[in-house]
């Protein structure tokens, strides 16, 4: 089992990546959570060799390691076609989780057949397309995304704002108390465990080194337009959702399900938003074989 972490220049961008599994295994790129980095899976590295895997995570823009820049879904799928390049891929399964799910997406569309299949674990679906979901941002969410399309940089300023973790990042309770109300009874159970709450306080503090100004384009991305269209997909597309999660609810997998026509809906029952972290077996050789 090898892991390794380098920077890329990609289009004028210095790109963080980390590479973990084996290195002749079945490569899969993995796109980290809002807020999240290139860490986010760290913890399963031998999960990832026992797997078979070659995982291949990079900061986006302005996470961890990577420049600072604006970005949309497209911006970050060719980003991670031209890591792709880099690493000497060819054709490769893309995985996203919250957030990354989205950039995953993007990426199969942007990449057409070089990405075999996708999979989402608790992915954002297309705000803009479900009323509920929009429903649900808070006021200062609904008050950025009011600027776009027309103004993506006053909506990423208006989106920053929501992200100050700086007092939750001090240590794993604090993390708790911040995150309380979003977590779902599995989700907080994950949290207080010692190992997944200090690997996941290890993320989030690699993601917020350079501040929120990543978070902010995130949102700009998919709780904006999206400037890419998942539903022509061809390849296979796995979706992971539990019935308990607060941050992406059902409705996210269900939009996916109904619009994708090569997409297959997995809720589980009792689970929230961070099944990955028991699961991650069974969804990389789900991934494998689609």
């Amino acid at each position: 089992m090898g892991r390794r972490e380098w920077d890329l220049e990609i289009g004028g961008l210095t790109v963080r990546v980390r590479e973990s599994g084996l290195p002749d295994g079945v490569p899969v790129m993995h796109f980290h959570g809002t807020p999240g980095s290139r860490l986010e899976l760290a913890w399963a590295d031998v999960i990832v060799a026992m797997s078979g895997v070659r995982l291949v995570a990079f900061d986006r823009p302005g996470y961890g390691g990577s420049t600072p820049a604006p970005f949309g879904l497209e911006a970050v799928a060719r980003i991670a076609l031209r890591v792709a390049d880099q690493l000497g891929l060819g054709a490769f399964r893309t995985s996203g989780l919250s957030g990354g799910g989205p950039f995953a997406l993007a990426t199969a569309v942007v990449g057409r057949e070089r990405v075999l299949a996708v999979g989402v674990s608790s992915g954002a679906a297309p705000f803009q397309l479900v009323p509920e979901l929009l429903a649900g941002l808070s006021p200062d969410d609904r008050q950025a995304l009011a600027r776009l399309p027309d103004d993506p940089v006053g909506a990423a300023a208006g989106f920053e704002r929501g992200f100050d973790l700086r007092a939750a990042l001090c240590d794993r309770q604090a993390l708790v108390e911040a995150f309380g109300p979003l977590l779902s009874p599995s989700d907080r159970r994950i949290f207080e465990d010692p190992m997944f709450g200090e690997a996941l306080l290890d993320d989030l503090r690699e993601a917020m080194r350079q501040g929120a100004r990543g978070c902010a384009w995130d949102n700009v991305a998919w709780i904006g337009p999206w400037d890419v269209d998942p539903t022509g997909l061809a390849c296979p597309v796995l979706l992971w959702y539990g019935d308990e999660d607060r941050m992406a609810p059902p409705p996210h997998g269900y939009w996916l399900r109904d619009h994708i026509p090569t997409a297959r809906l997995t809720i589980r029952g009792g689970e929230g938003h961070f099944g990955i972290m028991a699961h991650l077996r069974q969804m990389l050789d789900e991934l494998i074989q689609a």
